[in-house]
C-alpha cells in the first residue's frame, strides 16, 4: 500500500475500537475514509489482521472508484455532450494514476466520488438557476471535506463563481435566485462542516494545509517530503519556476501527455455555449480548476512536492476535455463521408483512440501497485515469522512494522530509537544506508556496520528497492546463520 495508507488504517482501527479522540480529534487525516474502512471490515467479516485491514481499505477504494463512473459521465455530459461522456469514463480508468490510486489504501476514491457528484450538482444549479440543486451540492462538498481538506474548495469555488456572474450578461442569474444561492452557499457549509472544524480547531491539521494557508513555515530544506533538498542559495524566481514545473509535471502524470494534447484540442474546438446556464457551468469549472492549479503551485513552493494524485481534481475535467477532443477528431474524419458511413467512421475513430491509449498505458495501469516497495512487505513477513511479538523495530517507512504487527519507530519518532536499549531490528532499503540526509545517518548509526540478517527480494530486481533487515543483538551471528532467526 501507499505510505499514507498506514495512517488511514491506524485511524480505522481507532474507529473500530471506539477511540474517536484518536480517529477524529487528533488524527491529521479527515475521518470519512477511516470510518468507511472500519465499517467495511465489520460488514464483510474480514480478519482483524494487517492484511485484513488493507483488504478492507482497498474494497472501499475500489467500490468508490466503480461508483465514480456515474458522476464522471454526467459531468462530461454537461460540459461536452454524450459522446465525450462515455469516452471520458473509459479514458479516466485507462490512465495509470487513476487506476492505481483507486485501487490503493488512499482516500482519493471516496473523496472523488463525493467531489464529482458535487460538481455535477453545481453544474445543474448553474445550468437551471434552481437553488434546490445547491442542497445536494453542499452535502457532497461536506462529505468531500470530511474525506480530504481540499473538499472545501467546492463551496469556495461556488461562492467565487456566484460573485462573478453579475459581471457579464451571459452569466447573470435572476436577482432572487442569486440572493438565495448566496445565503445558502454561506450558511450551508457552516452547518455541514462547522462542527467538525470547531472540534479540530481549524480547517485541517495536516502540515501541508497549514503551509498552504500560511499558518506554518515552509518545509525544512532536508524534509523527507521534498523531492530534493532545498538549495541554500535558491532565488525566489527559481523557486517560483520550479513550483510551476512541479505542478505541470503532476498534472502531466495524472492526465498523460497524449491526453493533454487531446484536451487542448477539445478546449479549442469546444462548441459555443448555447445558453447562459452552460456559460456559468464552464465558468465554475474554470474557477475551481484555476484555484486548484494555484494551490498545487503553492503546495510545491512550501512543501517541495506535488504528485499526480494531488492533481486529480484538475485531471478529471481535463480528461473529459480530451474525450471531447477525440470526439471532434472523429467528427472531422466522418465529415467527408456519406451519411450511412459517417456514424461507423466516428465509432471506429473513437474506438481506435481508446485502443491506442489502452495499448500504450494498459500495461502500466495493470501493473502491481507500489511494486517497487514489495521488499518491505516481505521483510514484514520475515519479522512476523522470526521475531518475538514485542521485538521493537526501527523502520522509517513503517511498512515492515505494519505487516509484522510489531512495535517500534518510524519516521515520525525515529530520533527516539537511539535511546532505546531494547531496539532489536532495523529495516531499511539501500537509499537509507547511503543517503546524506540526517535520517539516513541515524539508520547507519543504529546499524553500526553490521551485515543484514536478511534481504528482500533475495536477488536485486530492476525497479524494486532492496530492503535489508539488521539484527542489533550484540552477540548476533552473521547473515545466513539460521540461529539468529
Amino acid at each position: 500500500m501507499y505510505a499514507d495508507g498506514l495512517r488511514f488504517v491506524a485511524a480505522a482501527r481507532a474507529v473500530d475500537r471506539g477511540d474517536w479522540s484518536t480517529s477524529v480529534v487528533r488524527s491529521v487525516d479527515h475521518p470519512a475514509y477511516p470510518v468507511a474502512i472500519a465499517a467495511a471490515r465489520r460488514t464483510l467479516g474480514i480478519a482483524d489482521s494487517p492484511a485484513g485491514w488493507q483488504a478492507a481499505a482497498q474494497v472501499v477504494s475500489v467500490l468508490a472508484g466503480a461508483a465514480l463512473v456515474a458522476p464522471l459521465y454526467l459531468v462530461a455530459l454537461e460540459l461536452f455532450g454524450p459522446t465525450a461522456g462515455w469516452l471520458a469514463c473509459l479514458l479516466t480508468f485507462l490512465v495509470p494514476t487513476t487506476g492505481h490510486v483507486l485501487g490503493d489504501v488512499l482516500s482519493e476514491g471516496v473523496f472523488l466520488l463525493a467531489w464529482t457528484w458535487g460538481v455535477w450538482c453545481a453544474l445543474r444549479f448553474f445550468r437551471a438557476g434552481a437553488v434546490r440543486w445547491l442542497v445536494p451540492t453542499i452535502a457532497c462538498a461536506g462529505l468531500a471535506y470530511l474525506t480530504r481538506p481540499e473538499g472545501l474548495l467546492l463551496p469556495v469555488a461556488l461562492a467565487t463563481t456566484l460573485m462573478l456572474t453579475p459581471l457579464a450578461a451571459s452569466w447573470r442569474l435572476p436577482r432572487v435566485a442569486w440572493l438565495k444561492a448566496a445565503a445558502l452557499i454561506v450558511l450551508g457549509p457552516m452547518l455541514v462542516v462547522g462542527p467538525y472544524v470547531a472540534i479540530k480547531g481549524g480547517i485541517g491539521t495536516k502540515p501541508a494545509v497549514a503551509r498552504l494557508l500560511g499558518t506554518a513555515p515552509k518545509s525544512a530544506a532536508t524534509a523527507v517530503e521534498r523531492e530534493r533538498p532545498l538549495d541554500a542559495d535558491q532565488s525566489a524566481w527559481t523557486a517560483f519556476a520550479m513550483a510551476w514545473r512541479g505542478m505541470f509535471r503532476a498534472v502531466q502524470g495524472a492526465v498523460t501527455t497524449p491526453l493533454l494534447i487531446l484536451a487542448a484540442i477539445g478546449l479549442i474546438r469546444r462548441t459555443p455555449a448555447i445558453d447562459a446556464g452552460r456559460s456559468r457551468g464552464r465558468l465554475f469549472v474554470a474557477t475551481y480548476g484555476s484555484m486548484w492549479m494555484l494551490a498545487l503551485v503553492r503546495l510545491y513552493a512550501t512543501g517541495g512536492y506535488c504528485t499526480p494524485r494531488h492533481a486529480l481534481i484538475l485531471a478529471l475535467p481535463l480528461i473529459a476535455a480530451a474525450a471531447h477532443g477525440l470526439a471532434r477528431i472523429a467528427d472531422r474524419v466522418a465529415a467527408s463521408l456519406p451519411d450511412d458511413s459517417a456514424r461507423l467512421a466516428r465509432g471506429l475513430t473513437c474506438a481506435a483512440g481508446v485502443a491506442l491509449v489502452a495499448g500504450v498505458w494498459g500495461p502500466r495501469s495493470l501493473a502491481p501497485i507500489n511494486a517497487e516497495s514489495v521488499g518491505y512487505r516481505q521483510a514484514g513477513s520475515w519479522l512476523a515469522a522470526h521475531s518475538a511479538a514485542d521485538a521493537r523495530v526501527l523502520d522509517l517507512k513503517g511498512w515492515a512494522m505494519y505487516y509484522a504487527d510489531r512495535p517500534g519507530y518510524s519516521f515520525a519518532d525515529y530520533t527516539a530509537s537511539g535511546a532505546d536499549p531494547g531496539l532489536r531490528y532495523v529495516v531499511a532499503h539501500d537509499a537509507f544506508l547511503i543517503g546524506e540526509w540526517p535520517y539516513c545517518q541515524a539508520i547507519r548509526d543504529r546499524v553500526g556496520g553490521r551485515p543484514p540478517i536478511a534481504s528482500f527480494p533475495d536477488r536485486p530486481k530492476k525497479g524494486v528497492s532492496r530492503v535489508h533487515v539488521f539484527d542489533l543483538t550484540p552477540d548476533v551471528a552473521r547473515a545466513g546463520d539460521s540461529a539468529t532467526h
